[in-house]
């Protein structure tokens, strides 16, 4: 019992009361029971007899119980649940707030540790995407995505267009030197060509080619006026996603992934032909085929079931061309440029400003009105296309003007010697 006695080290919690160990407790218990009284087991514990009595009374240890302070914020836990979420979770600001409106000042620290589980919460929401899905044949969701590619002898950047069937997960991978305009309607129709038919709607994010306007509030969305004829030639609605919340077109911004990641990652191609070329057979071979993570099916063999038939036929819908109406200047090089590339025009024409028409494969060059070149597009960048009939007559020199001739003197110097008075 001494050396027990030594090894204790008792604390005043409040007032006289002293905070004991279990197994002093224990041993005030044992003693009580072979009929010690409560000073005699202080005596021997080296305690107050109070310190006995009270542990008695209560039959066994217990934790002391931490005295609560009262807090700056309590009871605003409402209020500054509101605040920190009306602010995106600027604690700063709701300091500030909380000074202005209810003159209570506390440091930041206070405020970020009683928001700490606010915080936490707009985490989470900012990561959660509630999954949904469609019907067969109701939507299509595309996108773009970069990569470098080895092409050749150097690193080339590929734009991937994907489109992914939303039911059946079937996807759609072309490959582009670029992501304008033209290349998206051309990869939605190369799309709608390889399913063999249209879906209702095209649910797409807000890139600028395609949406002029996206309100993140009222959710008003403005297509581009070529997009929309473009939609309406083909019979399919516009979908945009909404700004700044990429990842609600999930199924595609996971297929454009998968198309660089699997499809390119790591490989090596003789041409841009041979790349077109593997995207097309790894489309046939590995992603129509593969079990899918969440439909649990290949996504050829769930399109062949259930959404082929639901898709709208789309033989017999004409291709339609994009075009583009580019105002540019004539350089000193007889040429304009157009997506990196430059085109000849007549030389007569330099430093004038004509009208560029990119429609389909052609490029066609106006001045006044009238056609003055036209050339086929050039792929890929930093090309020159010269029409040698643009350059005739550039080389031709001015004619030159013959010398006056020098008139002859009508008398002879040496009458101009004598009247002079000597010689010149």
């Amino acid at each position: 019992m001494n050396e027990l006695r030594k090894d204790l080290s008792p604390t005043v919690l409040s007032g006289r009361v002293e905070m004991r160990t279990p197994d002093e407790v224990s041993a005030m218990l044992a003693l009580k029971a072979c009929g010690w009284g409560s000073k005699r087991i202080a005596a021997e514990l080296g305690c107050s007899r109070n310190t006995v009595k009270r542990w008695l009374a209560e039959g066994g240890w217990c934790a002391a119980k931490a005295q609560q302070r009262p807090r700056a914020l309590d009871g605003l836990e409402a209020w500054l649940g509101e605040r920190f979420r009306r602010h995106a979770g600027n604690a700063d600001v709701v300091r500030q707030e909380l000074a202005a409106e209810l003159g209570i000042a506390v440091s930041l620290r206070t405020i970020e540790r009683a928001v700490a589980h606010l915080r936490q919460e707009l985490r989470a929401e900012a990561c959660a995407t509630v999954r949904f899905e469609t019907r067969p044949g109701q939507q299509l969701q595309i996108d773009f995505g970069e990569r470098r590619v080895a092409i050749g002898n150097q690193m080339e950047k590929v734009f991937f267009f994907v489109a992914t069937l939303g039911y059946s997960r079937r996807l759609h991978a072309r490959a582009y030197r670029g992501a304008r305009q033209e290349h998206w309607f051309d990869g939605m129709e190369s799309c709608f060509g390889a399913f063999g038919g249209m879906p209702e709607e095209v649910l797409l994010d807000n890139a600028r080619a395609l949406i002029q306007h996206h309100d993140p509030v009222s959710r008003e969305v403005v297509v581009n006026p070529k997009l929309h004829a473009f939609a309406r030639h083909c019979g399919f609605k516009v979908k945009a996603c909404a700004p700044y919340r990429a990842r609600t077109k999930g199924k595609d911004e996971r297929g454009v992934g998968y198309v660089k990641k699997n499809a390119v990652a790591g490989r090596r191609f003789e041409s841009f032909a041979a790349l077109e070329a593997h995207l097309d057979a790894w489309t046939r071979e590995v992603a129509d085929i593969r079990l899918h993570g969440t439909t649990g099916e290949a996504p050829r063999l769930r399109f062949d079931r259930d959404e082929a038939h639901a898709l709208r036929p789309a033989a017999g819908i004409p291709p339609f061309l994009a075009s583009r109406e580019l105002v540019r200047k004539v350089t000193s090089d007889c040429s304009v440029e157009v997506d990196g590339n430059a085109y000849s025009v007549p030389w007569t024409l330099i430093g004038e400003r004509v009208t560029v028409i990119v429609a389909g494969p052609d490029l066609r060059v106006q001045h006044a009105g009238q056609d003055v070149a036209r050339h086929a597009l050039r792929s890929g960048r930093h090309g020159r296309v010269a029409d040698p009939a643009h350059f005739a007559g550039i080389g031709r020199r001015r004619a030159v003007c013959p010398m006056p001739e020098v008139p002859t003197l009508l008398r002879p110097l040496s009458e101009y010697d004598a009247v002079a008075g000597g010689s010149w």
